[in-house]
C-alpha cells in the first residue's frame, strides 16, 4: 500500500486506526505510529460522516460506500477528499480510501486530454485524406484551364485558384505531419534539447527577449526521439515568443526554461517513480480565457494569422513519450509544464 498514491487507512470496526500508508502519512503530516489506535473520524472536520459510514459497515448495510469529506491537517489547510469505505470480508476491518479532490480533478482532466487527443488524431487523419484528393483535382483543372485561356488577364483568376489550393495542401501536410514521422528512439539529454531551442528562438528574436536557464543538471538521459522533443519544445517556446511581442518591443520579455525531477508522480492514471518536469514560463499577457480549456485542440489559436497547430503537435509528440503537457496561465505568468517518465 505504500507504493500507491491513494491515501489509505485500515480501521478496526470500532473506528480505531490500525494502519495508514505512506501517502496518507504525508498528507496528514503525521507518522503511522502516532496514528495507530487513534479514532480515525477525529481526523475529519465533520466526524459524524465517517462514524455513520462505520456504523453501516458494522451492520453490513453495504459492501462499499462513497462520500465527500474534509480532512483536518493542522497547521495546514484542510484537505477536501473523495472517500470510499469498504468492509474486509473475513476480518471485519474497514478500508478507507481517500482521493484529494484536486488530484482527482487533475487526473480526470489528464484522461480527457488523452481521449481528446486520440479523437482529434483520428478526425484529422481522416479529414486530411478526404481533402487531399479533391485538392489535386482542383489544382490540375485550374492549370488546364489556364492553358486554354485566350486572355492573359484571366490567368490572374486561375493563379488565385492554384495558390489557394497549394495553401490548403500545405495545411493538410502539416496536419498529417506527426502521423508520417517515424518514432526514432535514442538517448536524449533534455538540456541539449533546451539549448537547441534556445539558440533557434534567440536567432529569431535577437533583441528584447531574454531566454533564461534554470536547469537541474542531475537529470539523467532517457530514451526518446530527440527531433520530436525539439519540435515540441520549440512550438511551445515560439508560441510564448509570439505572445510576448509587446514586451519584446518594450525590451523586457522573459522566457524561462526550467528542468526538475519529480518523484512519485501520477499522470495518465499511472504512477512513476521519477519523471522529468520541463517548464516553459513566460511573462506575457496569459492565455485568453475563452480558449484556455481548448488550447491543445487543433486549429484553436488566440493569435491573428495563427494556424492553431503548434500546441496540438507538441502534445502529440510528448504523448508519444508517454508524457503530457499541462498549462497554468494568468496575466504576467504562463507556465507550460512537460512531464515525461524517466528510467
Amino acid at each position: 500500500m505504500d507504493l500507491v498514491s491513494t491515501l489509505i487507512a485500515v480501521l478496526h470496526p470500532n473506528g480505531a486506526t490500525v494502519f495508514v500508508n505512506a501517502a496518507l502519512e504525508t498528507a496528514l503530516g503525521l507518522s503511522r505510529r502516532t496514528l495507530e489506535g487513534v479514532d480515525f473520524s477525529s481526523l475529519f472536520t465533520d466526524p459524524v460522516i465517517l462514524q455513520t459510514a462505520l456504523s453501516g459497515a458494522r451492520g453490513r448495510d453495504f459492501a462499499a460506500l462513497r462520500f465527500e469529506a474534509v480532512l483536518r491537517r493542522p497547521p495546514h489547510e484542510p484537505l477536501p477528499v473523495h472517500a470510499s469505505v469498504a468492509v474486509v470480508e473475513h476480518s471485519g476491518d474497514v478500508i478507507v480510501e481517500l482521493w484529494p479532490l484536486e488530484a482527482q480533478a487533475r487526473q480526470d482532466r489528464e484522461e480527457r486530454l488523452r481521449e481528446q487527443a486520440q479523437a482529434h488524431k483520428e478526425l484529422i487523419r481522416n479529414l486530411a485524406h478526404e481533402i487531399k484528393n479533391p485538392l489535386g483535382g482542383i489544382r490540375g483543372a485550374a492549370q488546364l484551364l489556364e492553358m486554354e485561356l485566350e486572355s492573359p488577364d484571366l490567368a490572374e483568376y486561375t493563379q488565385v485558384i492554384i495558390h489557394e489550393a497549394d495553401r490548403l495542401q500545405s495545411l493538410v501536410d502539416r496536419l498529417l505531419a506527426p502521423h508520417r514521422h517515424p518514432h526514432l528512439v535514442g538517448d536524449v539529454n533534455i538540456h541539449e534539447v533546451c539549448e537547441r531551442v534556445r539558440s533557434l528562438v534567440l536567432a529569431e528574436h535577437p533583441q528584447g527577449l531574454a531566454v533564461q536557464r534554470d536547469y537541474d543538471t542531475s537529470i539523467p538521459e532517457f530514451r526518446g526521439d530527440r527531433a520530436q522533443l525539439i519540435q515540441a519544445v520549440l512550438n511551445i517556446v515560439q508560441n510564448a515568443a509570439q505572445a510576448l511581442h509587446e514586451r519584446i518591443a518594450a525590451g523586457d520579455a522573459v522566457i524561462t526554461l526550467r528542468t526538475r525531477v519529480a518523484r512519485q508522480v501520477t499522470f495518465g492514471r499511472q504512477r512513476y517513480r521519477l519523471a522529468l518536469e520541463l517548464h516553459v514560463i513566460d511573462n506575457g499577457p496569459g492565455v485568453p480565457e475563452a480558449i484556455k480549456e481548448r488550447i491543445f485542440y487543433p486549429l484553436v489559436t488566440g493569435r491573428d494569422g495563427g494556424s492553431g497547430l503548434g500546441l496540438t503537435l507538441a502534445q502529440t509528440f510528448v504523448q508519444r513519450h508517454h508524457g503530457l503537457i499541462e498549462c497554468e496561465s494568468q496575466p504576467g505568468c504562463t507556465d507550460f509544464r512537460i512531464l515525461i517518465p524517466l528510467p
